[in-house]
């Protein structure tokens, strides 16, 4: 998916649209950018502000819209009523979700909009947003009204809503002692909290609005997402990194389960031929978190891994809970075999299977014939019945379940492993003569 921000620039990289960028591919989205103002800043102090000339703001919007499919839309710091208008009349008749986060004032302290324009992002952008992001000093400069507990609270987002986004989220607000909250106006009111950290940090709020609007593009519920990037940006607080003399600058801790699931993707769509050896319902290619219980808990492809001519291209993103089948597979081993988080499914042919043997592995099988009924009615529970039944007699994993089929089900081979590279190598090893 192509997210694009469109916001300031922040030579710091902890904020603006460079950190839009790294939230979008920390999430597996490609983040595309429209600047709209340079600022001086570092995690210290703020200098000076200079809007991008609106020729080029204009030039710049009508090659990136020009060019791409966007998916979805975070807007940042909006200097001046100038930009916001080109802004809107860009984008006013789009039907994708659009985030904007009123970015008021910088962590430093450094008023980013001018007053004249703050109706103007009101009247003009806030009816466009899917849903708005203030934080409370920015939703209580917005509304002229102050939040003093939960009632005070609903009457300002209620107030905001009334300016006309869909969706109102009112971000670090002290309601309990100890905690902070996130307060989400939708079809109905949601308040999610988690434990304060003591930690002042730089870009926690881009990190916030940014993969807002990734969840949202994803397809998810906006209480559903809200809660998501609250959980995203407390991460990024939780890992924030004194790299100036000043405040921490929010730090999403690289996710190794991503990293290595993606890698392996990426060189299992180069292996020459693989097209050959996906299968008429596609690849998947999954791995799970340590001691999982449920499909949530492992890594997957939201799409599959399909056939594009000669080569295969990766279809949707990497998502807990991405895969249905691969993922039962791997959870029915793992329950036996801990050791054992990833797996691949490939075509069946003979010729794999003898490969598979001929390189020492170890192949089981099970027959879909003997299935129960009560099982076959279930949609998703035969793999799990088949790995569980074949898993009976082994004392240590086996490296492949295969079988050869049944009425309208289409026969399968699933490799597994500890990790995607191991799953990989033997892949690489079946292929690769």
């Amino acid at each position: 998916m192509n997210l694009l921000s469109i916001g300031g620039s922040d030579p710091s990289s902890g904020a603006g649209i460079q950190s839009d960028v790294k939230a979008f591919s920390s999430l597996e989205m490609y983040g595309l950018t429209v600047l709209t103002t340079i600022t001086s800043q570092n995690t210290s102090r703020f200098g000076l502000i200079h809007p991008i000339p609106k020729k080029i703001l204009k030039n710049q919007l009508d090659f990136v819209f020009s060019d791409f499919t966007i998916d979805g839309i975070k807007i940042g710091m909006v200097y001046d009523s100038e930009i916001i208008k080109i802004i809107h009349n860009k984008i006013k008749k789009l039907s994708i979700p659009i985030v904007v986060d009123p970015i008021i004032k910088s962590t430093t302290g450094k008023m980013l909009i001018k007053k004249s324009a703050v109706n103007d992002l009101k009247n003009y952008l806030f009816p466009l947003a899917t849903a708005v992001t203030p934080n409370k000093f920015e939703a209580e400069f917005i509304t002229g009204k102050k939040i003093t507990n939960k009632e005070s609270l609903k009457k300002v987002a209620e107030k905001i809503r009334e300016m006309g986004p869909k969706n109102v989220v009112i971000t670090g607000v002290e309601l309990k002692k100890k905690y902070i909250s996130d307060f989400l106006l939708a079809e109905k009111i949601y308040v999610f909290n988690r434990r304060k950290l003591k930690t002042v940090s730089h870009g926690s709020g881009c990190n916030y609005s940014s993969s807002l609007l990734t969840f949202m593009a994803q397809g998810k519920s906006i209480s559903d997402s809200v809660k998501l990037a609250q959980n995203f940006a407390w991460e990024s607080i939780k890992n924030s990194q004194k790299l100036g003399k000043g405040v921490t600058i929010a730090q999403r801790k690289k996710n190794t389960l991503f990293s290595e699931l993606s890698e392996a993707i990426n060189n299992f769509s180069k292996i020459r031929g693989i097209s050959k050896e996906i299968p008429e319902c596609q690849t998947n290619f999954v791995f799970s978190k340590k001691y999982p219980r449920t499909l949530k808990d492992i890594l997957g492809i939201s799409g599959r891994i399909v056939k594009t001519g000669d080569s295969v291209t990766k279809i949707g993103n990497l998502e807990y809970g991405g895969s249905k089948h691969v993922a039962a597979a791997t959870l029915e081993m793992n329950k036996k075999f801990p050791q054992i988080r990833s797996a691949i499914n490939v075509k069946f042919q003979k010729r794999t299977i003898t490969n598979l043997e001929k390189n020492g592995f170890i192949v089981a099988s099970y027959d879909r014939a003997k299935e129960p009924k009560s099982i076959k009615s279930k949609d998703g529970h035969s793999i799990k019945w088949g790995v569980k039944n074949v898993l009976k007699d082994f004392k240590t994993p086996p490296d492949a379940i295969f079988h050869k089929g049944y009425f309208g089900k289409e026969p399968m081979i699933i490799i597994f492993g500890t990790t995607p590279k191991v799953v990989l190598d033997k892949v690489s090893k079946i292929f690769i003569n």
